[in-house]
């Protein structure tokens, strides 16, 4: 009854976090030439690259694991 009553209430106080605010009026152009570009490349590569590494180690954890090894 506890957690049922817990899950609610974070439930409900976390719907305010999804608001977003209003993006500001540009009078004299648009956004995309007003606001600085915010690369995403370079993190977005080196996640890239630690999740196939994670993956590739449990993936031979498990091969060790059905094989009786570790």
């Amino acid at each position: 009854m506890k957690k049922t009553i817990l899950t609610a209430l974070i439930v409900i106080s976390s719907i305010g976090l999804f608001a977003q605010p209003q993006p500001p009026d540009y009078p004299h152009g648009n956004a995309t030439t007003d606001l600085p570009a915010a690369p995403i490349d370079g993190g977005l590569s080196i996640l890239l690259v630690l999740g196939a590494a994670f993956g590739i180690k449990k993936i031979n954890i498990l091969k060790k694991k059905e094989k009786g090894i570790v």
